[in-house]
């Protein structure tokens, strides 16, 4: 392969000039194992050896105590969580590294056991009759409660203090999950939206709560420091089906994201295998690039090949790996070089385990 891969010239993202095309995916890792949920010097390590990306977007974090839904995962709604996040900021910086937050509230795919007995929040009363990661381990899915206006107006509020944070807590940026069944995603899709108010029914109001939040942000963040991402074409997962207006949905969002000044929109290609699902989309990047204007990463399971591939085509600007960075902390290197990859562990994905499978993987060594 050629020394001048696209993958590995910079790009320039907004006012950030990023060092290279590969960005570190969001990806939980269930390593926040302590009462506060607050990342500690383990964490801080984890990102400084991973900052040759062009851009670290860090492992979803709770906007608050409501929004937890996965065990040993870290917030940014308290004091604590944000100094342990500046921890891993000043680590990351120390390197000329970039990195982004992604601010997360999981909603109906909760359990009442993060809530002390009381059920998770949700746009309506549905069951995703799918499994909730607890540390009693995997549960049923249980009918949430639909949330009442004050619940939609208190969260709208929650986002944006976790906004507030994650600038305290030295951030360059950061992401919405907006993404993967996850409470936004439920809003957007008729199978876990059945409201009749104005966050309910048409396209246009399903997208309303996303846009309410967005326009928080943008309060404390400037537009170029927002990143948000989707997952269009996500189906048979945490309750999620595809329609015929989910595709419109995401497209009508996409026009509208036009008017914002974003740092990108963040897509992930199919999670499983949706050729014979009617109604979605088979490539993501294809479909929607002629519709978002702005930058665009993609992501799913791409190798070296089809990350340059991609970029040299023009139906992206940047490419994420998720699981090729937990083992391979020096990746940029490993592919401006061509040499060998790591293999990554999958049993130590997730887990209270410590170093074993995150800190571990060594930088190659000729």
């Amino acid at each position: 392969m050629k020394t001048k891969q696209p993958l590995l010239t910079p790009y320039q993202m907004g006012d950030l000039t990023l060092k290279n095309r590969l960005i570190i995916a969001p990806m939980t890792r269930s390593r926040c194992n302590n009462s506060d949920h607050t990342p500690t010097e383990l964490q801080a390590t984890y990102y400084k050896q991973r900052a040759s990306a062009g851009l670290i977007i860090s492992e979803g974090s709770q906007v608050s105590k409501r929004a937890v839904g996965y065990v040993n995962t870290p917030g940014i709604y308290s004091e604590t969580q944000v100094k342990g996040w500046k921890k891993v900021t000043d680590e990351v910086h120390k390197e000329n590294g970039s990195i982004f937050i992604q601010l997360w509230h999981v909603g109906r795919v909760s359990h009442p056991d993060f809530h002390d007995g009381e059920l998770p929040l949700a746009p309506s009363a549905l069951n995703p009759n799918s499994k909730s990661f607890t540390p009693q381990g995997f549960k049923d899915t249980v009918t949430p409660k639909e949330m009442t206006l004050e619940d939609i107006e208190t969260t709208i509020q929650e986002f944006k203090n976790a906004a507030i944070n994650s600038k305290k807590a030295g951030f360059d940026g950061l992401e919405i999950h907006s993404s993967n069944g996850y409470l936004f995603h439920q809003f957007f899709n008729n199978c876990s939206n059945k409201r009749t108010d104005s966050y309910g029914g048409c396209i246009e109001n399903r997208a309303r709560f996303f846009f309410e939040v967005l326009d928080e942000i943008i309060k404390v963040f400037p537009e170029n420091r927002i990143g948000v991402r989707f997952n269009p074409s996500m189906h048979n997962l945490h309750g999620i089906d595809i329609d015929e207006e989910t595709i419109p949905l995401f497209e009508y969002v996409m026009e509208k994201l036009n008017n914002y000044n974003l740092a990108y929109v963040h897509l992930s290609e199919p999670f499983t295998d949706v050729s014979n699902v009617e109604y979605a989309v088979k490539n993501i990047a294809k479909h929607f690039r002629p519709i978002y204007k702005g930058t665009l990463i993609i992501n799913s399971n791409f190798d070296q090949e089809k990350g340059n591939k991609i970029i040299e085509d023009n139906l992206a600007d940047l490419v994420a790996y998720g699981k090729l960075f937990i083992s391979n902390p020096d990746l940029p290197k490993r592919f401006s070089e061509n040499l060998p990859l790591t293999k990554w562990d999958s049993e130590t994905f997730y887990s209270d385990s410590g170093e074993k499978g995150y800190t571990d993987y060594p930088n190659y060594n000729k």
